[in-house]
């Protein structure tokens, strides 16, 4: 969450949130998950839409299918743009997304979908493919595409051994290969979150899907490019 805030606001958007769980983490471990009550979390998003009316949303760490259930009921009466990032797994391994619920996530979210963007991680998991070339990513988000009628944007980073990070867009129309030289060195927390909420902040500021995928792209690269230390840990920039 505070990756996103903190990404709207350098975008220039007005960021507001509606909170599922509580966690303590750090980036090296996640300590404890306490998720919010499905009618809190119900209410929260109408607060939001009452008085402020997005214009556009994302999803993240959503965690059980109670919730998703109250997020994808809640979302199903407004119209606007939904970007969902799939959250299954913390940097440091930790499970973010209950098991039971990754049916959920896809039968009840994923049709509400502009766009999901998965890692490759959960690309595996969500197709029940392997993920180890760059040519596989775009036979994933052609599955993800054919399979949920949304935009698919895989993310590349998690590949081993590539000079490049690679992620792969694909709407049905457009296909494309967003790509830039690998920061060596810099292991950062929140990049994804960062990166779909970009695309999301450059949606609400009026861009086509493409384009704002585009964007985002030199956004995150740019935020991981001038990334600074902080106790040991790098802390995008």
């Amino acid at each position: 969450m505070q990756a996103d805030l903190k990404t709207f606001a350098a975008l220039g958007v007005h960021g507001t949130s509606a909170i599922t769980c509580v966690t303590a983490q750090n980036p090296t471990r996640v300590l404890n998950i306490e998720p919010c009550s499905p009618k809190i979390i119900g209410q929260q998003i109408e607060a939001v839409f009452e008085e402020l009316l997005p214009r556009a949303v994302k999803t993240g760490m959503l965690f059980s299918g109670k919730i998703i259930h109250e997020v994808a009921g809640a979302l199903r009466q407004r119209q606007c743009p939904v970007v969902v990032d799939p959250v299954m797994m913390a940097t440091s391994g930790a499970r973010l997304l209950k098991a039971d619920a990754a049916k959920a996530l896809m039968n009840k979210l994923f049709p509400l979908a502009m766009l999901v963007t998965p890692n490759v991680p959960e690309a595996e998991a969500l197709l029940g493919l392997s993920i180890r070339e760059p040519e596989d990513l775009r036979a994933a988000a052609r599955a993800l595409h054919d399979r949920f009628g949304c935009a698919a944007l895989v993310k590349g980073g998690h590949l081993a051994n590539t000079r490049e990070a690679m992620d792969v867009f694909f709407d049905g129309d457009s296909e494309l290969l967003l790509s830039c030289r690998r920061v060596r060195g810099v292991k950062t927390h929140g990049t994804g979150c960062t990166y779909s909420a970009a695309i999301t902040a450059y949606l609400a500021r009026g861009e086509k899907l493409p384009r704002a995928v585009e964007l985002a792209k030199e956004f995150v690269t740019s935020a991981i490019l001038n990334s600074r230390r902080t106790n040991r840990h790098d802390v995008l920039g």
